[in-house]
């Protein structure tokens, strides 16, 4: 079983993280009762225990925002140094902050910097023996498809790279009456010499993944419950693919999968609750980047003029449908739209040399925080759309309208997941991932959208 995107292979590496961070600080709590015996606080070992919280929590939660527990990170031993380098220099600087409030817990003099030295060099060298293992075999389930028609060739669709199979290794397709359409002859297909049963037990088989067209009266279902009571997995292709990506099949989901997976709206205190939080978040970010948002209208002005508008607004869909305005920071030229609404691209000729790098480290969103405490938006939810665009999407995507169940958001679920689309064929695939974020949303998982996004921002991956 899989909680979003943590599985076996790295909750090894979160394990095995804790454990090096532990006996740094055990090793460096020995250390200073020897050398700083006389100015350690006598507050017994419930204080210890804090301290440990603390520096073990904000270094952990570094790493997670730093994308080094990101299952498809296929990164170079010099790019998870760097990326580890950045989550020491986060961890450093949020538990400062911490112990600013809380002097209490506070280290003596340079114990902390030091504990922070050794905490790298060991996450290094746990992160080396990671790779030349190859960890991530630890989660892989051998898996067949009863299917090799449309429905079954989703997980081609959805997970053409390795990287996108890192959890199961699939052995074949198995052929059943009713498939439309007969999958390539690239595909590993299964020709059964023996009964299904005694193939499943044969070649170790751990799940067995439900993708025929056609299931009523074709399924051999005592077969299917023979496997289950021996411990084999039983999964409908849909919720694999949920499972495995993050992301719903818009295209093969019946009407019935929304009326029983779509949440109600939350309460009216829920709601409060979700306002609160959503203040709290906008004032820390905001007094994180104040000097950034300063920064960011000066270059606004110096390339396009004093006379220059530093921000713009657009009308967006927000929940149930509401329009309002989106403020954000000018990326574009004075008359970008003369012509009428278009949909920003790569390569788009009306993005200005600074409007490239405010999108690029996602500044350009920092004026939607008034949207976050006015009440318009959320901090995570899907992206809200023009009205213009939602109006074609509307219409030519399946269920498009139930992104509108959920306030927008500054980041969500999507933007993790999927680069930034410009086209029909993108509203899609976001799609998929926008249902799958309002079926799960949660507290903790907006957490986690949170913490994720930091990766987004610190490594440029916006646009």
């Amino acid at each position: 079983m899989r909680y979003h995107d943590l599985n076996r292979s790295n909750t090894v590496l979160i394990v095995s993280d804790f454990i090096v961070i532990f006996i740094v600080f055990a090793l460096g709590l020995n250390f200073a009762e020897v050398y700083y015996a006389e100015s350690l606080p006598k507050a017994g070992g419930y204080l210890y225990f804090i301290q440990l919280f603390l520096f073990s929590s904000t270094l952990q939660i570094s790493t997670l925002a730093v994308g080094l527990y990101n299952e498809k990170l296929r990164a170079t031993f010099k790019s998870v140094a760097i990326r580890i380098l950045v989550a020491i220099i986060l961890a450093y600087g949020l538990s400062s902050f911490v112990f600013f409030f809380i002097p209490v817990t506070s280290f003596p003099f340079l114990l902390r910097e030091l504990l922070y030295v050794c905490s790298a060099t060991g996450l290094l060298i746990c992160r080396q023996i990671a790779l030349s293992t190859d960890y991530t075999n630890l989660n892989r389930r051998k898996v067949i498809v009863l299917g090799s028609g449309e429905r079954a060739s989703l997980i081609n669709t959805c997970m053409k790279r390795r990287a996108d199979r890192v959890n199961f290794d699939l052995v074949g397709y198995v052929h059943m009456n009713g498939d439309s359409v007969c999958m390539s002859a690239t595909v590993p297909k299964i020709e059964l010499s023996s009964s299904l049963e005694q193939y499943v037990i044969d070649n170790s088989i751990e799940e067995i993944i439900i993708g025929a067209d056609e299931r009523r009266g074709n399924l051999p279902t005592n077969v299917l419950f023979n496997c289950k009571l021996n411990g084999v997995l039983i999964t409908d292709i849909i919720d694999f693919i949920e499972r495995e990506t993050g992301q719903i099949a818009v295209s093969h989901i019946h009407p019935s999968w929304v009326i029983y997976n779509t949440k109600s709206s939350r309460s009216y205190i829920g709601k409060f609750g979700q306002w609160l939080f959503n203040c709290f978040v906008s004032s820390f970010v905001l007094l994180l980047t104040w000097p950034l948002i300063i920064i960011a209208a000066l270059f606004i002005k110096l390339e396009d003029g004093v006379f220059s508008p530093i921000l713009y607004s657009q009308q967006r869909v927000g929940r149930q449908g509401k329009i309002f305005s989106i403020y954000k920071f000018r990326s574009m030229c004075v008359n970008a739209e003369d012509n009428g609404a278009q949909m920003s691209f790569k390569s788009d000729e009306r993005i200005t040399r600074v409007g490239a790098f405010l999108r690029k480290y996602r500044i350009d969103e920092l004026p939607q925080l008034y949207n976050v405490i006015k009440g318009d938006m959320s901090f995570v939810g899907p992206r809200p759309e023009r009205p213009e665009f939602c109006q074609r999407f509307d219409s030519s995507i399946p269920y498009y309208s139930q992104r509108h169940d959920v306030m927008p958001g500054l980041t969500g679920w999507a933007q993790l997941k999927y680069p930034y689309g410009d086209s029909l064929d993108d509203a899609i695939e976001k799609l998929k991932f926008d249902l799958y974020y309002i079926k799960h949303r949660s507290f903790m998982l907006d957490i986690l959208i949170l913490i994720r996004t930091s990766e987004i921002i610190l490594f440029g991956k916006g646009r």
